[in-house]
């Protein structure tokens, strides 16, 4: 093979693959011009945890839970969805959203104005969320720099609580280096710091098992935490240690993190009502 050849073949792999990745992904596919650092919420769940192989919900099949009867539709969405379009959201059902506002004290989603403010100028009801990294500062500071930083809440009956999500470390061990009860006194010191700050305690976004190896089943904050259990699955599962009911239940990755709100839509509005 000559060099022009080769030279023709290389640019034209190297245009390939520069637009694969900046086609915008769904799910948890990364998109090329996501800043490093950006972790969209449950990528690691679903990496450790796997999804379920019977057929996935759809959009349309929000679970519904026995105990309450009743269920919402809503999304989750990052920097890797970019400027989303919340009146195709809308139109497919969708009535609450959560944003990602911030990872660590580093990260600041840049697609969080138009996300955040385009949720609630379409009708649904919104908050954000902090990607929690325990082991690069105190559970303190990483509230503090959420709230600063589009984590805050209104009583204006749109707005619900912001959320901590605290999941599988994407950089290194499964639980940050720290000890169960280490990993417990972080997330008591983030929820009452935010609580401080805000008036609400945060919910808690996690999964069953990551809260069981991570916090040794350690800690109750059944009654101040709401719970958002990640279960990629047809049924929600063993909660996590202490919660008897959780509140929103992340069911679904595909083709965007499809959440379900535990009960009707006034019981939403009295959640951010608080």
């Amino acid at each position: 093979m000559n060099s022009t050849i080769r030279t023709t073949l290389a640019a034209l792999l190297a245009v390939t693959f520069t637009s694969v990745l900046s086609t915008p992904g769904h799910g948890h596919e990364l998109a090329a011009d996501a800043a490093a650092g950006d972790t969209p919420m449950g990528s690691q769940i679903a990496k450790h945890e796997g999804v379920s192989p019977q057929r996935p919900r759809t959009h349309e099949e929000v679970p519904i839970d026995p105990r309450t009867g009743a269920s919402v539709a809503g999304i989750d969405v990052s920097g890797h969805q970019r400027a989303v379009d919340w009146a195709a959201q809308w139109n497919a059902g969708k009535r609450f959203a959560y944003v990602k506002a911030t990872e660590g004290t580093g990260y600041k989603n840049p697609y969080f104005a138009q996300q955040y403010n385009g949720s609630y100028n379409i009708g649904m009801i919104r908050g954000s969320y902090h990607f929690a990294l325990p082991n690069k500062s105190s559970g303190a500071v990483q509230a503090n720099y959420f709230v600063n930083n589009g984590g805050g809440w209104s009583r204006d009956g749109k707005t619900l609580p912001g959320a901590l999500d605290i999941e599988y470390n994407p950089y290194g061990a499964t639980c940050y280096g720290l000890s169960p009860s280490a990993m417990v006194s972080w997330i008591k010191d983030f929820s009452n710091a935010y609580h401080k700050r805000t008036g609400r305690y945060p919910a808690i976004y996690t999964s069953t098992n990551w809260w069981s190896k991570c916090t040794g089943n350690g800690g109750d904050f059944s009654s101040t935490n709401p719970l958002w259990v990640a279960r990629y699955n047809t049924e929600v599962g063993p909660l996590p240690h202490a919660w008897s009911v959780h509140t929103i239940w992340q069911y679904s990755e595909k083709p965007i993190d499809q959440n379900a709100f535990n009960g009707s839509y006034q019981r939403l509005q009295l959640l951010a009502r608080g």
